[in-house]
C-alpha cells in the first residue's frame, strides 16, 4: 500500500509540473501571438495550441484543485451545522461531485469520438486531442475526490466539533 501511495504522491507532482508547464505555454503563445499580429505578423497556429493547451489546463488543474482545496462554496452553510450533519454533507457533496465526474466520462468519450476527423482550424491536428482531457481530467478528478471523500469518512465526528474547516 506504501508502494501506491508513494506512487499516487510522485504522479500529482508530476501532475502539477505539467499544469504549471502548460499554463506558462499558454501565456507565452498569447503574449507572442499578441505581439506578432501588432507587427502584421499573425501567427495564426498559436491560437489552436493555446486552446489545445487550455482545455488539459482545465482538468489537469481542476484535478489538482479537487485534490487540495476544501469545497468553499458550502463550507459558510455547512460550518453551522451540528458535527455528525457536518461530516454526512461533505460526503453527500463529494458523492454528488464523483456521480457529476462520472457523467462527464461517459458522454466525453463519444464527444472524443465524435471529433476524431475533426482538426483544430490551422493545424493539422485532430480535435480529440483536446476533447480527449474531459474524460481523462475528469476520471482523474473522480480519483482524487475519492481520496477526499475516504479521508472525511475516516475522520471522527469529533474532528467537526473542534469547529475545523480542513476537511
Amino acid at each position: 500500500m506504501n508502494k501506491v501511495l508513494q506512487g499516487y504522491k510522485k504522479f500529482c507532482k508530476v501532475e502539477e509540473l505539467i499544469s504549471s508547464i502548460l499554463l506558462f505555454a499558454i501565456t507565452v503563445l498569447v503574449f507572442v501571438s499578441a505581439i506578432a499580429r501588432t507587427l502584421g505578423h499573425p501567427l495564426n497556429w498559436a491560437v489552436d495550441i493555446s486552446l489545445l493547451l487550455f482545455a488539459w489546463q482545465v482538468f489537469i488543474g481542476g484535478d489538482i484543485a479537487v485534490r487540495n482545496t476544501n469545497l468553499i462554496g458550502v463550507e459558510l452553510l455547512v460550518n453551522k451545522f451540528p458535527a455528525k450533519v457536518q461530516k454526512t454533507l461533505k460526503i453527500v457533496f463529494f458523492l454528488m461531485i464523483i456521480a457529476f465526474l462520472a457523467v462527464l466520462v461517459y458522454f466525453g468519450i463519444p464527444l472524443l469520438i465524435q471529433n476524431y476527423k475533426r482538426l483544430f482550424q490551422v493545424l493539422p491536428i485532430s480535435y480529440s486531442w483536446a476533447t480527449l482531457s474531459v474524460p481523462v481530467g475528469s476520471f482523474l478528478m473522480i480519483i482524487s475526490a475519492s481520496i477526499r471523500m475516504a479521508e472525511v469518512i475516516k475522520k471522527p465526528v469529533s474532528f467537526w466539533e473542534q469547529g475545523r474547516v480542513d476537511a
